[in-house]
């Protein structure tokens, strides 16, 4: 089984492992496209109000606009720990053991407008790219991921895929196929609605459970079933998707 996480805009600092190597990340037919990428925002950092306008920062971000120009030498650390915020704090990481570590090194990858998609256990540095920033003169990341990015994806012998990317980045890289998670809270009138702080949450929850599971689900309604034991509220929609509801 192979579970695809969105990446966050919040990342943290440092790390103790050597800079960035791009032979060193999973996925290595991607090696020519994250480089040209990769220096491609190093320049554009060097402009710092082109930068904050191709980023969307605000006037309090120029931070973010150092970390790209650093992108090269700074310190590196496995991705798992690199993604920071809401989803993230649900999957709680840090609190796995040795075996619970062993299978999010083995099931989890990260999507990234900047890799495409990395392992848990990839090196990677801090760095600000979002799937819907738009580098001058370099076009849409989708333009230049999408041809490439799915093809590496879907030759990953994985088993099923269940892809918990936010729309911009599922986008970057399509797997045909792929199992999805949509989050509705639901209302005592019976409807439902999505929210965005509760969707990101409880895919969090979801993709700990699918981690630490020691069953290898094989379609929708197994995934339905690790979800349900691990005490979420879930519906089977169709072949590949799956509800989670929240109050």
């Amino acid at each position: 089984m192979l579970i695809l996480l969105p990446p966050s805009e919040t990342k943290s600092d440092g790390g103790s492992g050597a800079p960035l190597d791009l032979d060193r990340l999973a996925l290595p037919s991607l090696l020519p496209l994250r480089r040209k990428l990769a220096d491609a925002l190093v320049e554009l950092s060097g402009d710092v109000d082109a930068s904050i306008a191709a980023l969307g920062l605000g006037p309090t971000q120029v931070d973010e606009v150092d970390r790209n120009a650093r992108l090269w030498t700074s310190p590196t650390t496995p991705a798992l720990q690199r993604y920071t915020g809401v989803l993230y704090d649900a999957l709680d990481a840090p609190s796995f053991t040795r075996a619970g570590r062993a299978r999010a090194h083995a099931r989890l990858w990260i999507g990234s407008a900047l890799f495409g998609a990395v392992r848990a256990s990839d090196p990677i540095p801090s760095y600000r790219l979002s799937g819907g920033s738009t580098i001058p003169h370099f076009g849409t990341l989708r333009s230049h991921w999408k041809p490439e990015l799915s093809d590496a994806i879907s030759a990953e012998d994985e088993g099923i895929v269940v892809d918990l990317r936010s729309g911009t980045y599922q986008q970057l890289g399509p797997v045909p196929g792929a199992i999805t998670a949509t989050v509705l809270t639901e209302k005592p009138d019976g409807s439902r609605s999505v929210v965005s702080h509760f969707n990101k949450h409880h895919k969090g929850l979801l993709a700990r459970a699918l981690t630490l599971t020691t069953a290898e689900p094989k379609d929708v309604k197994a995934v339905a079933r690790v979800a349900s034991k691990a005490g979420l509220r879930v519906e089977v929609a169709s072949a590949t998707e799956l509800i989670v509801l929240t109050e």
